[in-house]
């Protein structure tokens, strides 16, 4: 496993946007993205950092790019530094095992996300109204049941520091088109359901996941990061059990912590006992370990 890195300052290259999680360069006509060991809860960034996540986080999206290709192409050129351009080279530290090179597709204007399970602000707004989303869902639905079908529900994008907000499909189809809209949750549904059934074959339930589209040369492709303890919720399946939240291997550990406390969830971040760090850390490991076979 690498140094921890909180942040990435390349100086020979043009940084074009860093986010919660990752930096991103302009390399020529292509992208460099590095994925880095800070973690945001309620869209604010910690102070304190996850080691090894970033490795995590790369790893794992290159896993599932492989395993998915056959439905959707993706943005992935390399994330072999010895490939990447000559004024790459002298950062090879911290690229090694958290960088990718990739096409610089445009990105959709609204976020994928997919649901097989009441969760989250799901279930909140179903608490309040059953109909979401533009879906009208069954009665007397409990915390963490799967729902009768999956759901692909589109949110649009925020700005860092805000929030994402849930949309219908009738909007998406406003933003995007019908057809086009049709052809993304179709896409994004058959990589969810392959990707499903292979994680229950490892022993974990994709509760939900958020998947980022984009285009390039005409073509839709998935890019950033994909199913990762980032982008959706992993829970074990051998503690499942509907009726309340599920124990995961993901975020919603440090999230659990952070709703113990008498913070109001806008920056700046509450610190972090080092047991809620190596605690979070071990569980983005686990998921690596249980989906690839691998480890850092």
């Amino acid at each position: 496993m690498s140094d921890v890195i909180t942040e990435t300052n390349l100086e020979d290259l043009k940084l074009i946007h860093r986010g919660k999680v990752r930096d991103l360069y302009e390399v020529e006509d292509k992208l460099l993205m590095i994925a880095t060991d800070r973690i945001s809860a309620y869209d604010v960034v910690m102070g304190e950092a996850i080691a090894g996540k970033g490795e995590v986080l790369t790893k794992l999206s290159l896993f599932w790019f492989d395993f998915l290709k056959d439905i959707v192409p993706n943005h992935l050129i390399s994330a072999n530094v010895d490939e990447y351009p000559e004024v790459c080279q002298q950062y090879r530290a911290q690229l090694q095992g958290r960088s990718m090179l990739v096409k610089k597709a445009k990105p959709l204007t609204v976020e994928c996300i997919v649901r097989g399970y009441i969760s989250g602000t799901f279930w909140k707004a179903y608490q309040k109204d059953t109909t979401v989303c533009g879906f009208k869902l069954p009665d007397g639905m409990q915390e963490s049941e799967k729902f009768p079908q999956v759901l692909f529900t589109p949110s649009t994008k925020a700005e860092q520091g805000l929030h994402d907000e849930n949309i219908s499909i009738e909007k998406m189809e406003e933003l995007l088109g019908k057809e086009q809209t049709a052809k993304i949750a179709d896409i994004c549904i058959g990589i969810y359901a392959k990707a499903a059934e292979y994680a229950r074959s490892k022993g974990i339930i994709i509760a939900d996941t958020k998947f980022e589209l984009g285009m390039f040369e005409g073509e839709l492709i998935l890019i950033d990061e994909v199913l990762t303890p980032d982008s959706s919720r992993f829970w074990p399946e051998d503690q499942y059990k509907i009726g309340g939240g599920q124990p995961s291997f993901d975020k919603q550990f440090l999230r659990d912590y952070l709703a113990t406390l008498d913070w109001n969830k806008t920056p700046p971040a509450p610190p972090l006992p080092g047991e809620i760090l190596e605690k979070t850390a071990s569980r983005y490991r686990e998921a690596l370990e249980r989906i690839t076979g691998g480890s850092l």
